[in-house]
């Protein structure tokens, strides 16, 4: 196992230079020993984090898209890069072929123990899984229900020093018909089932409502359960310790917002560094159409209690950090690390940004190498089609900075009458920039849905008429506040806007997300096609 993680510690940097360059639009790592926050300007929502010798690695909440549970890696809790995904197709597959917008994978939990990698996570409708690996970059096997309970969510294990395991979870009031409240069980030592009953450790409704999203951990001989209370937006990190592992447990609050514009600093990951030195904990920012997006924030420990930022009164609440100096590394520096977002489709796979929302299906999309393209082809919509929002082949990614600019190569050639390739922005309120086919003609409009998750119809904008058989560049650009404004040229250097401005609205329990489609309003024996040339991620013009 050390070779195979020694292995994986020399492929990680061909692997990020494989996978993406430096972001043009957030790069946390100052170059002078300090980092700005957020460290992951994207909605890697609900966090957590492992680390193992020299690395770390980190998952978040997927919901219903696919591959999910999409895993990070670094060395210094700064810089970043995707390796993996813990599945390509969540199960169980009939269910998540099609959209389950907010369902599916919510806050997971990764640990390392007795040489294997474990995810535990939530779904919120059926129960408890768990997912190990050898190596975190994958494969993972295939997700097993430890528990089946509606409403069972944010289960995160514990190992113990005298190898009893267990495991702590919340309630989600909208299944279970209560929350604010967490329960430790005991669990088998191999991490794969349950035993006996769950015991009620804490009840947050008098001064931590909506306690949730639990991290287990054990020092100097304390049980402790870090979990966010007061809610996604507004809320603040609790911790709870005890010297038995079912209770009673005391509660502190020993992070919120203070004086920062940080608003509700919570639920993440406590780690130290190698040299056990230095502690640091993980945690998200709710940014609505942007997503939860995560910071790195120092922590102390004052009378076995954790003070998490930084605690300019000495009260023991501590408040975000926006700059900081790096945790101590061990070994070389870190090199600069950001998330893919740009692809150039010249390799046999896509980056692993990407995230289709429902599994996804054979004959979607097609890589060739051979012409550096990637290749839709349109998927008839549903019998029953409103809007967007009942469509699983959209291929998006996350929204990487407050202002950045999305530009798209490709060149569209139908078949069939509706046809359509476009470039989306999506949410429960979504627009887009489409190239369809109308009449025999290529035609280029913007698309704009409010409220798409009630289905209300799309309002479809004036009509371009362009060129067909050549290359069209799409481009939306985003601006501080999530404001978008798309544009279109045929030649790739002079760019028409294309519609109104766009305010951008995050979806179920996600941000907004960027990415294309291709489309046909019936089914045929063959369908047309877009070849997308590249996607890239820019500072915003």
């Amino acid at each position: 196992m050390k070779f195979r993680l020694f292995l994986l510690a020399l492929l990680l940097p061909l692997i990020t230079q494989a996978q993406s360059s430096i972001s043009k639009v957030w790069v946390p790592d100052l170059g002078n020993g300090s980092y700005k926050n957020p460290v992951l300007y994207a909605d890697y929502s609900d966090p957590d984090v492992v680390r193992v010798g020299s690395d770390y690695y980190l998952t978040s909440s997927s919901f219903n898209s696919a591959p999910g549970l999409q895993i990070l890696h670094s060395r210094d809790l700064v810089n970043w890069t995707i390796i993996g995904a813990a599945f390509s197709q969540q199960p169980p597959l009939a269910r998540y072929n099609l959209p389950q917008h907010g369902n599916g994978v919510w806050a997971p939990a990764i640990r390392y123990h007795n040489k294997e990698f474990y995810i535990y996570y939530p779904d919120p409708d059926l129960g408890l899984f768990v997912t190990k690996a050898r190596n975190p970059a994958g494969p993972w096997s295939a997700p097993i229900c430890i528990k089946e309970a509606k409403g069972w969510i944010d289960p995160c294990p514990l190992w113990d020093e005298d190898g009893q395991a267990y495991l702590v979870h919340g309630f989600a009031g909208s299944r279970a018909g209560f929350k604010s409240v967490l329960a430790v069980s005991r669990m088998r030592a191999d991490g794969l089932s349950l035993v006996g009953d769950e015991v009620l450790v804490f009840d947050g409704h008098d001064q931590h409502p909506t306690i949730e999203g639990p991290k287990f951990y054990k020092r100097r001989g304390y049980y402790y359960i870090f979990a966010p209370g007061g809610g996604v937006s507004t809320g603040w990190q609790v911790v709870l310790r005890s010297k038995n592992v079912f209770g009673p447990y005391e509660d502190r609050i020993v992070m919120a917002q203070g004086k920062t514009p940080v608003n509700g600093p919570h639920q993440g990951a406590w780690v130290d560094t190698p040299d056990g030195k230095e502690d640091w904990f993980l945690h998200f920012q709710d940014q609505g159409a942007y997503g939860r997006v995560v910071h790195l924030q120092p922590m102390q420990w004052r009378n076995d209690w954790p003070v998490i930022g930084e605690d300019p009164d000495g009260d023991g609440v501590g408040q975000p950090v926006l700059v900081h100096r790096k945790p101590a590394v061990k070994g070389p520096p870190q090199p600069l690390a950001t998330p893919a977002t740009s692809d150039e489709f010249s390799g046999a796979a896509l980056g692993l940004q990407w995230q289709w929302h429902a599994n996804p299906q054979l004959g979607w999309a097609f890589l060739s190498p051979a012409s550096g393209t990637l290749r839709l082809y349109s998927v008839p919509l549903p019998a029953d089609y409103k809007n967007l929002w009942q469509v699983p082949n959209l291929l998006l990614q996350k929204l990487p900075a407050e202002q950045f600019m999305v530009t798209t190569k490709l060149t569209f050639v139908p078949r069939f009458e509706g046809e359509r390739v476009g470039l989306v922005m999506m949410g429960l309120d979504y627009a887009y920039l489409a190239v369809s086919n109308q009449g025999g003609q290529l035609v280029l409009n913007q698309v704009v849905c409010k409220d798409a998750d009630k289905l209300t119809p799309e309002t479809t904008g004036p009509t371009q008429q362009i060129p067909a058989g050549q290359p069209v560049y799409l481009r939306v650009s985003v601006q501080k506040g999530a404001k978008c404004q798309f544009s279109y040229s045929l030649d790739g250097q002079q760019f028409t806007p294309a519609g109104t401005d766009f305010q951008a609205r995050g979806g179920k329990w996600i941000g907004a997300k960027v990415g294309l489609f291709c489309t046909r309003a019936g089914k045929t024996n063959d369908a047309g096609s877009a070849d997308v040339d590249w996607f890239r991620v820019e500072a915003a013009q």
